[in-house]
């Protein structure tokens, strides 16, 4: 099989990679690779950012309906081919097509709530704040600003990020994950194709040296990330240090509370689904079920008999529940915790190393394959419980009652996602209320916000001050600018020594 060259993008055209760096990318079902991603090397990003820069002075004059526009047409264009973004997806991360197509669904509606642009930047005016004097706000573009993402949603993930930024006026450059790199250039293509001017969107493929070229450049204003906490520890850190503006959201270790009168059926569903859907390979997937009295003892059992029966497969086929892991990489650190899990005295009721890829269907006998893994009686103390696997493990965790569960997620370092399963109302609210986690699902397993809500976690799951898209979104890629109006009409003689004040 030939394998492609997966280059960069700069000024509205493909840019074979210059600094003799490469990386494989594979398909993970398979095992095999399909391509040779360049790895951009400082100059190169110097290269992208001096083609936003120069594009920014006219893109960000343009009117906010012309740039709705554009975004009008692009989303026409992301309809056209939302499958074939979809399959550029499963081949190179492994997520199952149906999941792929709802992961391009969830990026399309950030695009459409872009598209209303014009409303979003509307200001603030206050008529006679003053004798003959006006006050008014208004926000403007930032310039240049970089958008970091990671493997697990190479679509979703930067349409949380690079619509907002362009129709507010500014230019963006999009850093992908080397994993899954093909899906930026075939966004890239569509924008141009829609009449975006070139160097509006830019992408440099990379690793450490590109994250790096991009935090230290001074004409990038501002730096967006998904990934894990001690990677976006390390981006806000180092791109406050260089003056900029950073969101950027971490990992995660998400809970999902099961009070004894929950529907056994719909729970059961939802653990199932948000803890081995896309092989628990999501910032919002389930990895701790808080199991409220005796309740466990009814759910472990039929968790079990699930994981044991997922339909694991190729990710072309479309009766498939579950797809192989991104990375022989990843897949080793999985089974790391795994056996992790055994050593710290966790029960293990369904081991999942020992699906083999014979069974996912034809040529994936090499692929990166895992089934659904279950622990039971893990307790707060154990690692598999505290850190973040990011891998198709479930861990149950047994509680007397609501206030112990509410403790422990609130005990814990991370607050991204959590939810409760419950048919009291007062439980919901009062769940609802004093967890501290930044989405929260009632009956509802992955709570994520839609795209007008914003998305983002709590405690070290987010460092910044706003969250992804929504209004925060265009809060972050926008600054706010005060305006104080009078005519010499209104002015009195004679020079004012004493603060101003409102006459």
């Amino acid at each position: 099989m030939s394998t492609a060259n997966i280059d960069h993008y700069i000024a509205g055209r493909v840019v074979a990679g210059t600094s003799g760096r490469a990386q494989d990318v594979f398909n993970p079902a398979t095992g095999s690779v399909t391509g040779r991603v360049a790895m951009a090397s400082r100059s190169e990003v110097d290269k992208a950012v001096a083609a936003a820069h120069a594009a920014f002075p006219a893109w960000a004059d343009t009117p906010p309906l012309r740039r709705a526009r554009v975004l009008f047409k692009f989303l026409e264009l992301l309809n056209a081919h939302r499958d074939e973004l979809a399959h550029l997806i499963t081949a190179e991360h492994g997520k199952v097509f149906t999941d792929a197509q709802g992961e391009v669904s969830r990026g399309i509606d950030v695009v459409e709530f872009a598209c209303g642009i014009p409303q979003l930047l509307k200001g603030d005016f206050t008529d006679q704040v003053s004798g003959g004097m006006d006050n008014w706000t208004l926000r403007q573009p930032l310039g240049v600003v970089a958008g970091i993402t990671p493997f697990n949603f190479p679509v979703m993930v930067p349409m949380w990020m690079f619509p907002v930024a362009i129709a507010a006026g500014n230019c963006f450059v999009l850093k992908p994950s080397p994993i899954d790199p093909s899906a930026s250039l075939l966004i890239a293509a569509l924008l141009k194709k829609a009449g975006l001017p070139d160097g509006v969107f830019n992408v440099v493929q990379g690793d450490k040296e590109a994250v790096d070229a991009l935090l230290e450049h001074p004409d990038v204003m501002a730096v967006s990330f998904v990934g894990s906490t001690p990677i976006a520890n390390y981006i806000y850190e180092t791109g406050a240090h260089h003056g900029k503006r950073v969101q950027a959201l971490g990992g995660a270790k998400n809970h999902m509370v099961v009070m004894p009168d929950a529907d056994l059926e719909q729970t059961v569903d939802a653990l199932v689904g948000a803890g081995y859907g896309s092989a628990g390979e999501r910032c919002m997937a389930v990895s701790v079920a808080v199991l409220v009295g005796d309740v466990a003892d009814k759910v472990v059992p039929l968790l079990a008999e699930r994981a044991k029966t997922l339909k694991i497969k190729n990710g072309t086929a479309l009766d498939a529940e579950m797809g192989p892991i991104v990375t022989a990489a990843a897949h080793a650190r999985i089974t790391g915790y795994i056996e992790l899990g055994v050593t710290e005295g966790a029960k293990l009721v369904v081991d999942g190393r020992g699906f083999r890829g014979t069974d996912a269907g034809k040529g994936c006998d090499k692929g990166f394959w895992m089934g659904g893994t279950l622990f039971d009686h893990v307790t707060p103390g154990m690692r598999i419980y505290k850190e973040e696997i990011f891998g198709p493990v479930l861990s149950c965790v047994r509680v007397k009652d609501f206030g112990e569960a509410v403790e422990l997620i609130n005990a814990h370092e991370f607050g991204n996602g959590v939810s409760c399963f419950t048919r009291d109302g007062h439980v919901a609210r009062e769940f609802a209320r004093r967890i501290q986690v930044g989405m929260v699902g009632i009956n509802v397993p992955i709570p994520v916000p839609m795209a007008w809500h914003g998305f983002g976690g709590w405690k070290k799951s987010l460092f910044g001050d706003t969250h992804a898209y929504g209004e925060e979104g265009v809060r972050f890629y926008t600054k706010q600018k005060s305006i104080m109006q009078r005519w010499p009409e209104s002015i009195g003689k004679g020079a004012e020594f004493a603060m101003p004040t409102p006459k």
